[in-house]
């Protein structure tokens, strides 16, 4: 009896004990809880109007859904949100489980983020390529296994969808980067004797600006030691006239004949 009672009293203290989590498992709950906090989930549902389906916003206030909702697809058109969640729930609906399905799709939407509706097809359409590449998987994987399917059919369909995510994901990084090219105008004032950089400049350390600045100032000082001590070239004066002698000119210069005739 004893023994019966000290087994159940540690059975009940093993199921009583609170697990602690570890430094990674408590820092990955509260990324979690940050993300959701900063991206809450956005979830629809169907309902039946008669013959008639409709999709609802699960959530409480069926306002903050639609909110939601269109947050999430980057729209504030009424217009646009019931096109576009139609056309997902027609992509969809095909068995069993067609909420968590749309509820899917949407969350893969969420996920790429669209800044805008042009972005929001897109998204749609790789969340759409998505399902149809896993289906085409499963049916890839039976057709190995059982054959009843052509194997060589099922790869082609694979291989042209996982080509088309691709380059939809090709497709969208360039449209994101289009809309991210800015121009900036500057005025840039460049001295006599200055040089206008374009483009990235790379900042040196505080330190090797210092050298740098120390070696420039070297180098411009002994530029200046090296001008002042060189003379500066002679030049030839143009300007002087050489004259003979007076003297030399009696010696060598004849008269002129008029003198000479007044002389005899």
């Amino acid at each position: 009896m004893a023994g019966s009672e000290t087994n159940q009293d540690d059975k009940e203290n093993k199921e009583t004990a609170v697990y602690e989590p570890t430094a990674a498992e408590r820092t990955a709950v509260e990324k979690y809880f940050a993300r959701n906090e900063a991206k809450p989930s956005v979830r629809v549902k169907f309902s039946r109007n008669g013959r008639v389906t409709q999709i609802e916003f699960d959530h409480p206030d069926q306002l903050v859904g639609l909110a939601l909702v269109m947050d999430a697809l980057a729209t504030a058109d009424a217009g646009f949100l019931n096109g576009i969640m139609g056309q997902l729930a027609s992509a969809s609906t095909y068995g069993q489980n067609t909420d968590e399905r749309l509820n899917f799709m949407l969350s893969i939407i969420k996920g790429i983020e669209p800044r805008d509706q042009l972005g929001a097809m897109l998204a749609a359409q790789m969340a759409a390529v998505h399902v149809a590449t896993m289906t085409s998987a499963r049916r890839l994987n039976l057709a190995q296994a059982e054959g009843w399917v052509p194997v060589d059919s099922a790869e082609r369909v694979f291989n042209k969808l996982t080509r088309t995510f691709a380059m939809q994901m090709e497709a969208l990084k360039r449209y994101r980067s289009r809309a991210e090219q800015k121009v900036t105008l500057q005025q840039v004032s460049v001295a006599e004797g200055g040089q206008a950089i374009i483009g990235n400049v790379t900042q040196a350390p505080g330190k090797n600006r210092q050298e740098k600045a120390a070696q420039e100032k070297a180098t411009q000082e002994k530029a200046t030691q090296e001008k002042a001590a060189t003379p500066p070239p002679t030049l030839p004066d143009t300007n002087v006239v050489p004259m003979t002698s007076k003297d030399k000119r009696k010696e060598h210069d004849p008269l002129p004949v008029h003198r000479r005739k007044a002389d005899k």
